[in-house]
């Protein structure tokens, strides 16, 4: 399945009807960086003083009218555009506008009947009309909302108007890219256009029938089935094109089912458009490794296009998808700017990465370095969201910003390409926020035994203070100061039980007040202990105290066990159910039980946690080599991190499981003894978010029911020792 997209080229004209496609050089970024003057939002009066007010939210689902215009850019932003268009920094991005050859009064459209991307063997390649007269559309609708001048926005309707018959777009899959990436660019230039007094009504709908017809049909096709692949098949920019171009049409057709579906898939889809699958990972410090990180930094980049602008279009409907999941997608945008910088000389910056595999195994074991540096304009939107509308500290999406200053459109040196509509300095810029926000999003994790904290910083911040309690709310006691970046602390000296962490910012030298309050409880505690000691009912009650309730589903039922009674599980219908989120919070653990297996078959579960077959934990007496078998992903199957022993549990007699994980080593022990271990186990339970089957005796997959018995089965927090393996196992 062909999915290389040619984002390092763009198409260059040698005359109107005549396209010619060029590499584009990869921007250096050996200058200085100039004072901050990605500001924007100023001028005087009430109607700049409410630019920066956020849209009322709107509930998925609900009838809630859409803003209009309201993709890209609302009437707040225009207004904030024609105060400060010829005022540095925002004039730099004008000029390059109005000195654009598509951004003209003169510019005449090539519709074409059907637009081809990719190779279908019967067709040539045709996209790059569509491209280019997107972006005339686009640049001559922001010269007539800013300038007011009639000319550009009769340009803008005639462009429109003259891909009113598309008939479809085809190719081989990279069709979907077309209807993806123009489709949200072609829904942005009409959704500016549609006051216009000149664009008449019957072609407005005509218009809005075509791209739902032609665009839409398209990209929910491929969220639905992804041409018959599995999930993992695409990488994240062919699920976030998708997104954002259904989103852009459903608010331009004021069709409230399509925004929502798109803004569900962003929060939970199936696919790497999901946020939290397209942030891949999130080291210390919330630098958030972005999917296609290990495979070319121009991929890279174009998922901070594509996910700025669906969080951007969402934001200016009332929906927040930048602070979801505490902000994650900016933790995708940092890791991905701070990669692309150059530190110092010709050295770029350093970031942690871990493998990353997909179901055709690309395997990639480092970060790559193909197109690193491309200038992509798609920062200035990032900083000027978390930075100057929200007071939050984004240190590497402002420096980038700040090195592609001013950002262009369209054959732009700092554009890359047509994969985005650019021009962000003067559309997203605004004026430095008064004051930053508290830190905030603490959060914190156990990882080889100490709590690993991590938050988001203040705009003018320039250190930040750990305080520690071991009461909810303090008094709390300093434990580090000084802390600069990344926003991360490794509390090595924490006492055992529950502590409490809050975080400060030192802001001019004065210390600001605390963040919200994040819990880590350290040692070995037990988190769920199911017995199994009952003799009736269907619950199997957590002795812990915690609520970790079992729920006996199907054919189980209650037997003799190695301990006083145990569940029995019949191999066909019989599991016990968990509570969901049973993991979310925990680092290093511990699972033990006893376990009697009637039967040995492949691919049984003594355990398996998770959320479907995208991310999930499991342990197996028996996988499909004939060994027992321990694993965690957050990326379907071949993105599992296991340990395996070196034969499968023995059938007919009572055995003792437990998987411990300190840190990256995970260690498997039958009967008291290590058996296996990994020291490459870098997923831990809480990295799967959000698991809403988390199950003893059956799998997220279609495998067999587990047919046998279980007792005893425990989850402590923290990783037991051999010795503590062993009493348990003795005891």
């Amino acid at each position: 399945m062909k999915q290389n997209h040619p984002t390092d080229t763009v198409a260059v004209p040698s005359d109107p009807d005549t396209m010619l496609l060029q590499h584009v050089s990869r921007r250096s970024f050996l200058y200085s960086l100039g004072a901050l003057a990605l500001a924007g939002c100023g001028g005087a009066g009430e109607q700049l003083a409410a630019l920066a007010s956020t849209p009322a939210p709107r509930a998925a689902g609900a009838p809630t009218p859409f803003v209009h215009p309201g993709l890209l850019h609302t009437d707040a932003d225009f207004a904030r555009m024609a105060a400060k268009y010829t005022t540095s920094p925002w004039s730099g991005s004008w000029n390059l506008l109005i000195t654009n050859w598509h951004a003209q009064s003169t510019y005449v459209a090539s519709p074409q009947d059907w637009v081809y991307r990719g190779n279908d063997g019967v067709h040539g390649e045709n996209y790059t009309r569509l491209m280019h007269d997107v972006c005339a559309a686009y640049q001559c609708a922001l010269r007539w909302k800013i300038s007011g001048d009639t000319a550009y926005a009769d340009t803008a309707v005639a462009i429109l108007n003259a891909w009113i018959p598309l008939q479809g777009i085809g190719g081989d899959t990279n069709a979907l890219l077309a209807a993806g990436i123009y489709g949200y660019e072609f829904a942005n230039a009409a959704e500016i256009m549609r006051s216009y007094s000149g664009w008449a009504a019957t072609d407005q709908a005509n218009f809005k029938t075509m791209m739902s017809t032609k665009f839409y049909q398209i990209c929910h096709d491929f969220l639905v089935g992804h041409n018959g692949t599995e999930w993992t098949h695409y990488w994240a920019n062919w699920d976030l094109c998708a997104i954002a171009s259904i989103m852009a049409i459903g608010v331009l057709c004021d069709d409230g089912a399509k925004f929502d579906e798109a803004v569900n898939y962003f929060k939970s889809g199936g696919g790497n458009g999901r946020i939290f699958k397209a942030v891949y990972y999130l080291h210390p410090g919330y630098l958030g490794q972005w999917q296609e990180a290990g495979r070319d930094q121009g991929h890279a980049t174009l998922g901070i296009v594509l996910g700025g602008a669906i969080c951007e279009m969402a934001w200016n409907q009332g929906v927040d998808l930048y602070g979801y999941d505490n902000n994650r997608f900016l933790a995708g945008a940092e890791y991905v700017a701070k990669s692309n910088l150059i530190q110092s000389g010709t050295t770029y910056y350093t970031v942690p990465y871990v493998t990353y595999n997909n179901v055709d195994n690309v395997n990639q074991t480092v970060f790559a370095t193909g197109s690193q540096g491309i200038g992509r304009a798609c920062w200035a939107l990032v900083y000027n969201h978390y930075v100057n509308r929200m007071g939050l500290a984004a240190p590497y999406s402002k420096q980038f910003a700040l090195v592609v200053q001013p950002e262009g459109g369209g054959l732009g040196s700092t554009s890359g390409g047509y994969d985005q509509l650019g021009l962000g300095t003067l559309t997203c810029g605004r004026d430095p926020i008064a004051t930053g926000a508290l830190p905030s999003g603490l959060t914190g994790y156990v990882n080889a035994g100490a709590p690993v904290l991590s938050w988001w910083g203040s705009a003018y911040a320039t250190s930040y203070n750990v305080k520690r309690a071991t009461v909810s709310g303090g008094p709390y006691t300093t434990i580090q100061t000084g802390i600069t970046d990344l926003l991360t602390y490794t509390d090595t000296s924490a006492p055992t039980g529950t502590n409490y962490y809050v975080v400060t910012a030192m802001i001019s030298g004065v210390e600001s007040a605390v963040s919200n309050q994040a819990t880590v409880i350290t040692g070995k505690p037990l988190h769920t202990y199911l017995t199994f000691d009952a003799s009736s009912g269907t619950t199997a009650a957590d002795a812990t105290g915690l609520g970790h309730t079992g729920t006996l589903i199907g054919g189980a039922s209650w037997v003799a066990g190695k301990k006083n009674n145990a569940v029995s599980l019949n191999g066909s219908t019989g599991y016990v159910s968990l509570p969901a989120n049973l993991m979310t919070d925990v680092g290093d653990f511990t699972i033990a039980t006893w376990v009697y297996w009637n039967t040995s078959s492949n691919w049984q579960r003594i355990f398996d946690f998770g959320d479907g077959t995208g991310q999930y934990m499991f342990l197996t007496p028996r996988n499909g080599g004939g060994v027992a078998r321990f694993a965690i992903t957050i990326n379907g199957g071949k993105g599992e991190l296991g340990i395996n022993h070196t034969a499968a549990l023995p059938t007919g007699q009572w055995v003792h499981v437990a998987v411990t994980l300190s840190g990256n080593t995970g260690t498997m022990y039958i009967n008291g003894a290590s058996v296996a271990s990994n020291t490459n186990m870098f997923h831990a339970p809480f990295r799967m978010g959000s698991t809403s089957q988390n199950w003893i005796g059956r799998s997220q997959y279609s495998d067999p029911y587990f047919n046998g018995k279980i007792d005893d089965f425990r989850i402590y927090r923290g990783a037991l020792s051999a010795a503590d393996v062993l009493a348990l196992y003795n005891s």
